[in-house]
């Protein structure tokens, strides 16, 4: 009785074209996920500003960090800009999702920003405004984001939130604090919405730091965390140059994981300096009278 072996089900030489097939594949797709990674980066530092405006006694700086893995790139900015009544405009924000995109949305974002930004009153409308311009267009992605206005006439800033990360401040006589101001919903989510206006007067020298959430936030590491971490690094160095304030509240991200992309805008104010400043060339629109004791709400 003949016995007659089992049949393969594949030949070694079947294997192997096979796994040679799933292989190319793989790589083809790592490949394709490479290249739209490497386009949401390029798009991503070519729309953010090369600089940031300055005046004397206020200086700015930022940095951007892209996700340390590369997949995460694309949702967050920062951008400052003249306005034609002479103050200075900033902003910070963050997109939902992330890849080309969100790199797209953003740069649409800031467009719309600067444009609102010359015909509204202050923070909220510009919120306001943008709010309602990206519902027009129906992109189907919304952003956090805040928005500065510093007026040197009066040496105040103006702020407002949409959904963003609180900011943080700190004073060169070592104060220091969260500024979790109210505010509103992220950008391009619901029609209509408001926007609360936030008054700070600059009275002492610190530094004002605006961060998104890549910096503080991490899968292991809660967002009250990393906050109290840029704290303590901006109340350390605040009376630095902005530069290296911006620099070392980039460096609590490497604690939460640097799972996303991050982004740091850094005011460094003078206070007496700044106001002289004021005084000399604008002195017809400032009120006379004692400066608070610290950076102040007003």
């Amino acid at each position: 009785m003949l016995r007659r072996r089992p049949p393969r089900s594949a030949s070694a030489d079947d294997l192997l074209t096979t796994l040679g097939r799933l292989t190319a594949q793989a790589r083809e797709g790592a490949e394709k996920q490479r290249a739209r990674v490497e386009l949401a980066e390029a798009l991503q530092r070519e729309m953010l500003p090369a600089r940031l405006p300055q005046l004397p006694g206020l200086r700015a700086a930022a940095t951007y960090a892209p996700a340390r893995h590369g997949l995460d790139i694309g949702g967050d900015w920062y951008d400052g800009f003249p306005l034609p009544d002479g103050s200075l405009a900033f902003c910070i924000g963050d997109v939902q999702g992330h890849d080309v995109e969100a790199a797209a949305f953003m740069g649409q974002i800031r467009l719309g920003l600067r444009a609102v930004a010359v015909h509204a009153a202050d923070p909220g409308e510009v919120l306001s405004r943008a709010n309602d311009l990206l519902l027009s267009v129906d992109y189907g992605l919304f952003a956090t984001c805040t928005f500065l206005r510093f007026d040197p006439a009066g040496w105040e800033l103006t702020s407002a939130r949409a959904g963003h990360v609180p900011a943080i401040w700190a004073t060169t006589d070592g104060r220091f604090g969260l500024a979790d101001d109210p505010g509103g919903l992220p950008l391009g989510i619901v029609p209509g919405e408001e926007y609360p206006v936030t008054r700070r007067r600059l009275a002492i020298s610190g530094a004002f730091a605006l961060v998104t959430d890549g910096v503080v936030e991490g899968p292991a590491f809660p967002m009250e965390d990393g906050l109290t971490q840029v704290m303590r690094l901006v109340r350390a160095n605040a009376g630095s140059d902005p530069a290296a304030v911006a620099a070392a509240a980039m460096s609590v991200a490497e604690l939460t994981g640097h799972t996303d992309d991050s982004a740091v805008l850094v005011l460094r104010f003078d206070g007496a300096g700044g106001q002289e400043w004021v005084k000399r060339e604008r002195g017809a629109r400032v009120v006379a009278g004692a400066r608070p004791p610290a950076l102040s709400d007003g």
